[in-house]
């Protein structure tokens, strides 16, 4: 195996949240939906995106949050370093109440579990629409399926990059998660999130799990 093709976070120096990035209009209006239902507010533009700290970004297997109103959600990151363009796994954990003041504020306040493993994007672009995105969830001891999904549903990396920066490839050191699918039963938390990505034609998957500490709420 390259190297390169193990993760170190220190070397993501911009941190991007790419939201609302569906190809399918009626799935994106579903997920706008789940988050109105929650009371946050739909977005100004699709797709949007979001600045976060860098320093958010961890491969630790705990979190921590504030309260029991957090969640996490699947998705393919993007990575860009001097070697080219590679793609992981993360969660955008969120923090819901907050979510309902402010999405950017809510992306500020939770860390970004990622997998420490990532792919070439070069070995997996001609196949991309293949790739399968899948989340656990636990709850009092009970496993069960979040979301389950092709990558299809969302938009590309190279057409989020074109949007976000205007070029090809994002800027060396920088990270884009790029978008979610609609969860199974509603967005709810969890104690344990577990995601994976699959790629079914060279055989092979990332897969990262965390648990989520709850931090007491004085107020």
């Amino acid at each position: 195996m390259h190297p390169e093709e193990k993760l170190d976070v220190r070397r993501v120096r911009e941190l991007v949240v790419a939201g609302w990035t569906g190809r399918d209009v009626a799935a994106l209006e579903k997920h706008v939906k789940e988050l109105e239902a929650i009371g946050v507010k739909r977005p100004k533009t699709t797709p949007i995106f979001y600045r976060v700290a860098a320093s958010l970004l961890t491969t630790d297997q705990t979190i921590e949050v504030l309260g029991d109103h957090s969640s996490g959600e699947v998705e393919c990151v993007a990575y860009s370093f001097e070697g080219g363009t590679f793609v992981g796994l993360g969660s955008d954990h969120t923090d819901r109440q907050a979510e309902t003041v402010g999405v950017s504020l809510s992306k500020q306040m939770c860390a970004k579990p990622v997998s420490g493993e990532i792919w070439r994007w070069d070995d997996v672009a001609p196949h991309w629409d293949a790739l399968v995105l899948r989340s656990y969830v636990g709850v009092n001891g009970e496993r069960r399926l979040y979301q389950e999904g092709s990558v299809a549903a969302m938009r590309p990396p190279p057409e989020l990059f074109r949007l976000y920066c205007d070029r090809e490839q994002l800027p060396p050191g920088t990270a884009m998660f790029c978008g979610t699918l609609a969860v199974h039963g509603g967005i709810a938390p969890a104690e344990k999130f577990e995601m994976e990505l699959h790629d079914p034609v060279l055989g092979r998957k990332i897969s990262h799990t965390y648990r989520v500490r709850t931090l007491p709420d004085q107020g």
